[in-house]
């Protein structure tokens, strides 16, 4: 897989374990190992921009994501994975920040934006969670990749409770 990860935060952010866990779920969703997906970290004030421009709501959110060739996981073992371009997750390290902090279950700035990453993916394969029913679907789904990822790792604790507001 083709993954760039570009930090405009200002901020430190552990660019590896980005790649690593968006790399891990995206082999998890079978999608096609020469595939292309783009990670960006930006600052809230950028974030703010988006956030108004491409949803018409006001202040900084955690995580947008912007699918380009709406490609999906295959439905049945045996089909092949469409290749191309997934898209691009944008990610506010500021935002992550305080809602490790504000989670129940307290976590890093990193951790979270680990969470948001596959929530991200999750976004650009079609996911959503408008619905409880999609919602039930896609943070089970999420879950289990981000507590697959964790114990490959040998990390301690079960990975942060959701936390998105996109």
């Amino acid at each position: 897989m083709s993954i760039d990860v570009n930090n405009e935060s200002g901020r430190t952010v552990d660019e590896q374990a980005l790649l690593d866990i968006s790399r891990y779920a995206l082999t998890r969703m079978r999608i096609h190992p020469l595939s292309e997906l783009s990670l960006i970290a930006i600052d809230a004030d950028a974030m703010e921009q988006l956030h108004l421009q491409w949803m018409d709501l006001p202040g900084p959110t955690d995580v947008m994501s912007f699918p380009m060739d709406e490609l999906r996981p295959p439905v049945r073992d045996e089909e092949e994975p469409p290749q191309g371009l997934l898209g691009d997750i944008v990610l506010c390290p500021e935002v992550a920040e305080k809602q490790g902090a504000d989670a129940p279950t307290k976590h890093t700035m990193d951790e979270e934006l680990q969470l948001l990453t596959v929530h991200g993916v999750l976004h650009l394969l079609g996911y959503d969670h408008e619905e409880p029913g999609e919602r039930a679907k896609m943070f089970g789904l999420q879950a289990a990749i981000v507590d697959g990822w964790r114990a490959e790792r040998g990390l301690e604790g079960p990975s942060p409770a959701p936390t998105t507001t996109s």
